[in-house]
């Protein structure tokens, strides 16, 4: 009996109907192979790592009516702080590139991609569960509303530490900064 080719699209498409069924934390190398019915071998080939497959998988869930559902109301084992959270969800880059490009301190890019990671969250939320539903340009429109006020914070006083990520102010109880550098 001939091998079965298994190609780019067959693992994509596994890992979103797995994705779709289950939420992103059961899309795992094992159990796209269990789906596809291969060994893990032909995952790895196509995939350098789990984040490039996620997104790829995000690419085809924008036509999916349930896109928040499977992406942002997926159980996040293992947070217990605003930064598990941050370290859990947002490339390390990611700040790295906005602290580059708006000339801002470190911290203060990462704040802002924190600030916009948790009021996608939230507005995803209400997405997920609005009935009839929201439209998406409108979820968009408020997005992007939301980042100019986050932006607007940010590049306030470029040198200044942000008044809630100091000792003392909305930290963990124990003094630390919500999100660390």
């Amino acid at each position: 009996m001939p091998k079965q080719r298994i190609t780019k699209e067959m693992v994509v498409q596994a890992a979103f109907e797995i994705a779709r069924s289950g939420g992103m934390e059961e899309v795992l190398v094992k159990n796209i192979a269990d789906k596809i019915g291969c060994s893990v071998q032909p995952i790895y080939s196509y995939c350098k790592n789990m984040d490039t497959l996620r997104q790829e998988v995000a690419q085809l869930a924008r036509e999916e009516p349930n896109l928040f559902k499977i992406f942002i109301l997926h159980q996040r084992k293992g947070i217990s702080s605003l930064e598990d959270l941050y370290q859990a969800e947002a490339s390390p880059q990611a700040a790295i590139f906005l602290a580059d490009k708006l000339q801002i301190s470190l911290q203060r890019a990462r704040q802002l991609h924190l600030n916009m990671l948790l009021y996608t969250i939230g507005i995803g939320t209400v997405f997920a569960v609005a009935t009839p539903g929201i439209s998406a340009d409108e979820i968009y429109t408020q997005q992007e509303t939301a980042y100019e006020a986050f932006l607007k914070q940010a590049l306030e006083n470029k040198n200044r530490f942000p008044a809630y990520g100091r000792k003392g102010r909305n930290n963990d109880g124990k003094g630390n900064y919500l999100i660390s550098v």
